[in-house]
């Protein structure tokens, strides 16, 4: 029964959530982890902890090294069965992903989704009917998952889970900055970003490495340098199947296939797709107006 509706595509199971609709009661269940962030699958390595069993399974080849899928023709051995997946379509002159509009045929999904973008005048954030009408699913879960985000900002577009962090998000925007240093005078618009901007002053350092002993003050920058020792790459580029160890690559990465630039300039009306070259256009605009022209602060996200 469960595999009769693969065919008909009947989607009986629905998240009270965000609407979104399954063939599978497994699915629905995997799906609403995303909502609860509930990570009950966890590593007995790294202690790092997963929603689902398959992106354990996953993770577990990067401490392992082990390439179990191997290509028939040239041998070349995957640690993923996706990957494999892809490559194997190298070899084969077929091309099962056709455009619709152009009748173009494509030997992965993620080379159809880059090709649809260039049938699409619109950007992304200035018109969501765009990407309705040509990548219904692509917008919707990768650039601009509303569905799963349906708090969206009026001003830049970004999604959030809660209500309550799209208004600390709208601080950002609105330039108020309650929250002050009282070491430096340094304002934050957030409490958080506060607490750990008190850690630079303190240099205290508690959150240390397992393996190398070496100590950070946020618990976000020992996470990321776990991954130098372990080498693992978890943000997957949906588009191109690129691999990176931070979110915030994957972001800068993502911006190369959407030519977004949600990063403007105040002073100028500028935009810059990266948030780093939005800093270096403000720096040199402090240098050449002269020191009474200060800084914005760009906050993290």
């Amino acid at each position: 029964m469960r595999h009769l509706l693969t065919h008909t595509k009947e989607k009986p199971y629905v998240c009270d959530t965000c609407y979104k609709g399954f063939s599978q009661k497994t699915h629905l269940s995997r799906h609403i982890w995303t909502h609860t962030k509930e990570k009950p699958h966890v590593c007995d390595i790294c202690s790092k902890s997963f929603s689902q069993k398959y992106h354990l399974r996953q993770h577990l080849a990067t401490h392992t090294k082990e390439k179990p899928y191997v290509c028939n023709i040239c041998n070349k051995a995957f640690p993923r069965k996706s990957s494999l997946e892809h490559h194997l379509w190298t070899h084969s002159k077929e091309r099962p992903h056709t455009c619709g509009e152009c009748n173009k045929g494509f030997t992965v999904k993620s080379k159809l989704r880059l090709h649809l973008l260039t049938h699409c005048k619109e950007k992304p954030y200035v018109n969501n009917m765009c990407s309705e009408a040509f990548v219904p699913q692509f917008y919707l879960e990768v650039i601009l998952p509303a569905k799963e985000k349906p708090h969206a900002c009026e001003i830049c577009g970004k999604g959030f889970h809660r209500k309550a962090t799209l208004r600390q998000h709208m601080l950002i925007h609105t330039e108020e900055k309650a929250h002050v240093c009282d070491v430096c005078s340094k304002a934050f618009s957030q409490q958080g970003n506060l607490m750990q901007h008190l850690l630079t002053h303190t240099n205290e350092k508690p959150h240390v490495c397992d393996i190398c002993s070496k100590g950070f003050s946020q618990k976000l920058h020992l996470r990321r340098h776990m991954l130098s020792h372990t080498k693992e790459k978890p943000h997957l580029c949906n588009l191109c199947s690129k691999e990176f160890t931070q979110k915030a690559h994957l972001r800068r990465h993502l911006a190369t296939h959407t030519k977004e630039k949600p990063y403007a300039c105040s002073k100028c009306n500028k935009n810059f797709s990266q948030k780093s070259d939005l800093r270096r256009h403000l720096y040199k605009r402090k240098v050449s107006c002269g020191p009474h022209v200060q800084e914005e602060a760009v906050e993290e996200d």
